[in-house]
């Protein structure tokens, strides 16, 4: 039995690769800060690996280039039904792309992608669920929250500094591996103000709830279970760093703080909380669960 055989750059018709040779080709050095996380004067993000690069293919979102190592050529058969014809398509060697990517084990394609970034006018009117991170700075935890809230359909997510603490960017490269491609699809409010945050969710007439652990503070707004939250009506789920949680001026802005209940036995182990990405899930599949059955009732 003659065994199929990968597709190279040759076998797409429409394709007319650049091969690159020289590791101070202009594309090459465009990539290399791209994929280290820095960003052009126009925005352009770095997404590394088939399945990011096939989200970003897959998302509609302008994809200036992608670039493609000898054997990552063989990613091809899985991405050339996505490839439009006017994407500059460039071929390199594997020791060439391997000075150009960020992770250790390069599967050898790559893209240049314009992120889609939200905006305060399209993101707050109608929006029925957000995840707001607030001084989150670790990106893994970012990218999986960004992956959560697109699993458990929030409509958007919005990063914002805390106490001049800034939470990490949703577009790094680590955070990217981390969503799994969800941040590229999920609508994305980085680095807003919290004055311009609080605004907003209060014009948009959205619920606040604060994340906090257990008994944290000595405010008097109500402390709920995720539960005893009505999630059917548009509502805010702030989360906040990872040592410090939230600031006071969101505790004091929340409609209600939420916390997670643990086992009895969790405190014998010295379990004090979960980490911020946990708690998200667990927050935004509640939210769901809720609207879910409201849906399946109205039917």
């Amino acid at each position: 039995m003659v065994q199929p055989r990968h597709k190279t750059v040759k076998d797409i018709p429409e394709a007319k690769p650049t091969v690159i040779a020289s590791r101070d080709n202009q594309w090459l050095m465009r990539f290399r800060t791209a994929l280290s996380g820095q960003r052009d004067e126009n925005e352009i993000i770095g997404v590394e690996g088939v399945r990011l690069v096939e989200a970003a293919l897959g998302s509609g979102l302008p994809v200036k280039a992608l670039l493609i190592s000898v054997s990552g050529a063989r990613h091809l058969d899985r991405i050339s039904p996505l490839l439009a014809n006017e994407i500059p398509l460039l071929q390199t060697s594997d020791k060439l792309f391997s000075g150009v990517a960020d992770t250790r084990s390069p599967q050898g394609i790559a893209a240049l992608v314009r992120p889609r970034v939200a905006t305060n006018e399209k993101l707050f009117p109608g929006a029925k669920l957000l995840m707001v991170l607030v001084g989150v700075q670790d990106p893994g935890n970012v990218g999986t929250i960004a992956r959560a809230a697109e699993a458990y359909g929030a409509t958007g997510l919005v990063t914002c500094p805390a106490d001049g603490i800034g939470t990490a960017d949703p577009f790094s490269p680590k955070a990217l591996r981390a969503s799994a491609g969800s941040s590229l699809r999920l609508p994305i409010l980085p680095a807003i103000s919290s004055t311009a945050l609080l605004t907003q969710l209060g014009a948009a007439r959205i619920k606040i709830y604060a994340a906090v652990a257990a008994g944290e503070s000595n405010l008097t707004s109500p402390l709920l279970r995720p539960w005893e939250i009505d999630w059917k009506i548009p509502a805010a789920i702030l989360i906040g760093n990872e040592g410090a949680g939230l600031p006071d001026e969101f505790l004091h802005a929340a409609d209600a703080r939420v916390f997670i209940p643990q086992a009895a036995a969790s405190a014998r182990v010295g379990i004090e909380s979960l980490n911020a990405a946990m708690a998200a899930n667990v927050l935004l599949y509640e939210a769901m669960r809720q609207n879910t059955i409201s849906r399946e009732f109205r039917r």
